[in-house]
C-alpha cells in the first residue's frame, strides 16, 4: 500500500535535478545512450535522450526515437493470448500441444498457456547459441516451432518458476495459429491502434530496418579492445522480445494499465495478468502474465524489463501515486532496471517510501565468502561472494547478485535473478560469521523445493588426471549438435558445433563430477552466461555430462565411443548415461 502523503507535483520538480544528474554521465558524442520519459497522473514531465541513436553517422538519440524494448514486451504477448481466450478461441488453462500439435508431449501436467506465460511450464531457454554462438540462423528455420527438438522439460510444470524467453516463442505461435493471422498483424490491429501507439510494432528480427529506431551497440570489453560492436540476436524475437516502440508510446500504454475504463481487454484480463504465481509447494512468485507486481520500499509497482544484445529497457508504474517511468536503452552501459527504480527513489524520497532494501553483509559471514557449494540430486551450483560489501550469490554460474536479508533468512527475489526465490536459513550460515569456518553442508530452498548442498573441496583434482577421464566426442541430440572435450595448453575446452554455427568454452574444475563452463565469447557470455557441467558416470566410466544454466536444466551430452560409433553402441550409452542419471 502506499502511505497517505500524496506524491505532489512540486515533490516531481524537485527530484527531476536528481534524475538530470543520473543520467548525465551518459551525455555523450562517442557512445550509446538511453531515453526516458517520466509521466505523474497522466501528463508527461519529463523527456530527455542522451547519447548517441548512430555512432557511424553521428545522430543523436532524440526523445521520440523508438529502440527495442526486448522482454518488456511479454505482456502484451500474454494481453494477445488473453483477447484470443475473450474470443472463446482458447483457454488461458489450455496444455500448449492443443494448439500446438507438433511439439513433442514432455509432462501430462503442462506446461499450459497460462504456464508459459508465468514461466512455471519447465519450458527451457532458446537452446540454439548454445550450439551456434552468436553465428546467424537460416531465416527458413525462424518458421520452425521453437525447442522442437528437446527431449526434457526444466521441471515439472508448475514446480518451479524459471524465466523462458522460449515459452513466449511458442505462445506467439499460438495466437498466430488460433487466429489465423501473423503475430505482428495481431498485435498492430488488436492493441496498438486502438490504442493510438503509433511508434510501436512487432519486428521479429535485428536485420529488419525501420524508419526512426536507433542503432543497437554492444560494449566489447577492454581484454577485446574495447569499443562497440552491432547488438544482432542471431535469431528472431517473435513472442519474447519483438517490440520496438518510444517512451510516448509507452507512457500512454502505463496510463491504460493504471486506469479503471480499459479500451483493449477486460478487467477481468488486466487483473490475472497482476496476479502472483503460486507453485506446487505453496511458494508465492510476484510474477504475474508478463508482469512483475509487488513492493518496493513500501508502495506498489509493476513492472517489466528488457535486455536483448544491444538493447535494454524498463517500464515501471508506481499506480498509487500515478507516477509511470519509461527508459529506453540502445547500449548505454547502464542498468535500466537499477535506474527505474532509483528514479523512484528521486522523485518520491524517503517521505513516500519506506526504509531500503536490507541486504545480508559480507564482512559479517566472511567464512563463506568465495566457497562453492554442489547439490548432487540437481547439479544445482552455488557461490558465495563479496559484492561492495554485500554478500552476494551466484547461482548456476551466473553473475552474484546480492542477496536480501529478511528476518531470519537471507534469499534471492524473483525481482532480482527471474527465478523462483531461492533462500537460505541464516542459522545455517551463522557459525561463518563466528570463527567457526563454513558450513560442510546447506538446505536451500529452490522455490520451496529443498536441495542438499555439499561444500565442495577446495583443491580440485588435477587437469591431466580429469582429462583422461572426459576427453573424447560426444553427442548432444536436443541441440542436433556434436560436442568435445579437449585438454588444450590452457587446460580443458567444451567445443560444440551445430547445424549452423559453433561455440567453445573453457572449462574450470570445481570437483571432479563438476566443472565451471565459461563461453570463450565474451558477447555469448553475455547472451546466454556461464553453464555447470556435471559428470556423469556409470560402470566405472564417463558416460556423459550435464550442463546447466540459470534457465537451462539438464542438457545432456552422450559419450561416444568413437567419431563412428554405430547405432547399438549409441543406444548402449544413452542406456548406461540415463540409469546414472536416475531422476536427475
Amino acid at each position: 500500500m502506499s502511505p497517505p502523503t500524496k506524491l505532489l507535483s512540486t515533490d516531481i520538480l524537485a527530484g527531476l535535478a536528481a534524475v538530470d544528474a543520473l543520467l548525465q554521465p551518459f551525455n555523450r558524442s562517442d557512445a550509446p545512450g538511453l531515453v526516458v520519459g517520466i509521466a505523474h497522473d497522466g501528463r508527461v514531465v519529463h523527456r530527455r535522450a542522451v547519447g548517441m541513436a548512430s555512432l557511424e553517422h553521428g545522430v543523436a538519440l532524440a526523445p521520440s526515437t523508438r529502440v527495442r524494448i526486448a522482454s518488456t514486451s511479454k505482456h502484451f504477448t500474454a494481453l494477445a493470448v488473453l483477447l484470443l481466450a475473450e474470443d472463446d478461441k482458447l483457454d488461458v488453462d489450455d496444455l500448449i500441444y492443443q494448439h500446438l500439435p507438433e511439439l513433442p508431449v514432455l509432462s501430462s501436467a503442462g506446461p499450459t498457456l497460462r504456464q508459459l506465460m508465468r514461466h512455471t511450464g519447465g519450458c527451457r531457454e532458446d537452446l540454439s547459441t548454445i550450439a551456434h554462438g552468436l553465428a546467424l540462423e537460416p531465416a527458413e528455420d525462424w518458421t520452425k516451432p521453437a525447442h522442437s527438438l528437446q527431449s526434457e522439460l526444466n521441471f515439472e510444470p508448475g514446480n518451479r518458476m524459471i524465466y523462458s524467453n522460449g515459452g513466449y516463442q511458442w505462445l506467439a505461435r499460438v495466437v498466430e495459429r488460433v487466429s489465423g493471422q501473423r503475430f505482428d498483424r495481431f498485435l498492430q490491429e488488436r492493441i496498438f491502434a486502438p490504442l493510438g501507439l503509433l511508434d510501436t510494432e512487432s519486428v521479429a528480427s535485428d536485420f529488419d530496418i525501420r524508419p526512426g529506431k536507433a542503432a543497437q551497440y554492444q560494449a566489447l570489453p577492454a581484454a577485446a579492445g574495447g569499443g562497440y560492436r552491432r547488438g544482432m540476436y542471431p535469431g528472431e524475437l517473435r513472442g519474447s522480445g519483438s517490440l520496438v516502440s518510444s517512451v510516448d508510446d509507452l507512457l500512454r500504454w502505463l496510463a491504460h494499465l493504471r486506469s479503471p475504463v480499459k479500451t483493449v481487454g477486460s478487467a477481468a484480463s488486466w487483473a490475472q495478468m497482476l496476479e502472483p504465481a503460486v507453485l506446487s509447494t505453496g511458494t508465492v512468485v510476484p510474477y504475474g502474465l508478463g508482469l512483475m507486481h509487488h513492493a518496493y520500499r513500501g508502495v506498489e509497482v509493476i513492472h517489466h524489463a528488457g535486455a536483448v544484445l544491444g538493447a535494454t529497457s524498463q517500464m515501471i508504474t508506481v499506480p498509487g501515486h500515478a507516477l509511470d517511468i519509461v527508459i529506453l536503452a540502445n547500449g548505454a552501459s547502464v542498468s535500466t532496471v537499477a535506474l527505474g527504480f532509483q528514479i523512484i527513489d528521486a522523485l518520491l524520497g524517503d517521505v513516500h517510501l519506506g526504509p531500503p532494501i536490507e541486504h545480508a553483509s559480507a564482512v559479517a559471514l566472511p567464512a563463506v565468502v568465495g566457497q562453492r557449494y554442489h547439490a548432487a540430486a540437481t547439479g544445482a551450483v552455488l557461490q558465495f561472494e563479496n559484492v561492495g560489501g554485500k554478500l552476494a550469490l551466484s547461482w548456476m554460474g551466473s553473475r552474484a547478485t546480492p542477496l536480501r536479508q529478511d528476518g531470519d533468512s537471507v534469499w534471492l527475489a524473483c525481482e532480482d535473478v527471474a527465478l523462483n526465490p531461492i533462500s537460505i536459513s541464516l542459522a545455517a550460515l551463522g557459525g561463518a560469521g563466528k570463527g567457526e569456518g563454513a558450513p560442510g553442508m546447506l538446505m536451500v530452498s529452490d522455490g520451496g523445493n529443498l536441495l542438499h548442498c555439499e561444500r565442495l573441496h577446495d583443491e580440485p583434482p588435477a587437469t591431466d588426471t580429469l582429462a583422461a577421464a572426459l576427453a573424447g566426442a560426444y553427442r548432444v541430440p536436443d541441440l542436433a549438435a556434436d560436442a568435445w572435450v579437449e585438454r588444450d595448453a590452457s587446460g580443458l575446452s567444451l567445443r560444440l558445433q551445430g547445424p549452423h554455427g559453433r561455440n567453445t568454452y573453457c572449462l574450470q574444475i570445481l570437483s571432479a563430477d563438476v566443472l565451471l563452463a565459461i563461453p570463450v565469447d565474451p558477447l555469448l557470455g553475455t547472451l546466454v552466461g556461464n553453464a555447470i557441467v556435471n559428470v556423469d558416470r556409470a560402470a566405472g566410466r564417463v558416460v556423459g555430462l550435464r550442463m546447466d544454466l540459470p534457465r537451462i536444466r539438464h542438457l545432456r551430452f552422450l559419450r561416444r565411443s568413437s567419431e563412428n560409433e554405430s547405432e547399438n553402441e549409441s543406444e548402449s550409452t544413452v542406456d548406461l548415461f540415463m540409469e546414472s542419471c536416475g531422476n536427475a
